[in-house]
């Protein structure tokens, strides 16, 4: 596995590379970093080429002032696709990294050849959730949470892992230190919850992208279930929905099989 700086619609992006075949890329959510794939990658690795960047501003990306929206987010992975050679990949996507992948699939299909959209909502499209999760309002308000949290980022980290995995046993310890490593710090904070305070501006591009024609799997879990599939169905020409048994929020994690055997499973056309 090599890790590469890629230069790309104006910053840096950190980005592990490994195998050799089709390409698959992998968008994390948060508060993870390209590592919540590590327990999928070996899996894909000896028939794929994987992809697997920091998001844009988090882990070892390098650190921006603005840019969290999804739109900025799937230009930054056309750059990427671009840097690499890549014409077209499978996009996986988890959490956080939803937004991203759906227009990426909506404004850049051609570079698309299906997406599998994991435990994430979209924003401006109905059927959401019926109360948000509190976090999505603390982390929303500018300045605030990494004010409140500045020092405490394991413990926040650690309930957020604890809770999104299957009977809370939390990520295996290697991938747990990179995410607390990854989110420690003002800036490193700041730039985290910089996607939750771009839900608004998500909301708008969403509403605008129009249909969404690649084929496209819907994973839910334990926190977002069948919603995901639920609000892709009237704009969406070739979706599938299932939901992964034995898995919490984190179905990377947890179920990483699972994973691995749906993105090499053909698409339905």
């Amino acid at each position: 596995m090599e890790l590469r700086r890629i230069h790309t619609n104006s910053t840096v992006l950190n980005v592990a590379v490994d195998g050799d075949g089709p390409a698959v890329l992998l968008l994390h959510g948060w508060p993870h970093t390209w590592q919540v794939w590590s327990l999928v990658m070996p899996l894909l690795e000896p028939d794929h080429r994987v992809v697997a960047p920091d998001l844009r501003g988090l882990g070892d990306s390098a650190r921006v002032r603005d840019g969290f929206d999804a739109v900025t987010g799937a230009a930054d992975m056309v750059g990427v696709l671009d840097a690499l050679g890549i014409d077209r990949a499978d996009v996986v996507a988890v959490d956080a990294g939803v937004p991203t992948a759906f227009l990426l699939g909506t404004r850049h299909p051609e570079r698309v050849r299906r997406l599998v959209l994991m435990e994430g909502l979209l924003p401006g499209l109905p059927g959401g959730f019926p109360t948000p999760p509190w976090w999505f309002g603390f982390h929303a308000v500018p300045g605030l949470a990494e004010t409140v949290l500045e020092g405490h980022e394991a413990e926040y980290v650690d309930w957020f892992l604890k809770s999104g995995t299957h009977a809370g046993e939390g990520a295996p310890p290697h991938v747990r230190d990179a995410f607390v490593r990854a989110y420690t710090g003002r800036e490193a904070l700041r730039c985290g919850f910089g996607f939750y305070r771009a839900a608004e501006q998500n909301a708008e591009a969403v509403r605008a992208a129009g249909r969404l024609r690649v084929p496209t799997l819907a994973l839910g879990a334990a926190a977002v279930g069948d919603l995901l599939h639920r609000q892709l169905q009237p704009i969406t020409d070739d979706l599938e929905g299932e939901i992964v048994e034995d898995s919490g929020h984190l179905i990377p994690l947890d179920r990483p099989d699972v994973v691995a055997a749906r993105v090499c499973r053909p698409a339905s056309r």
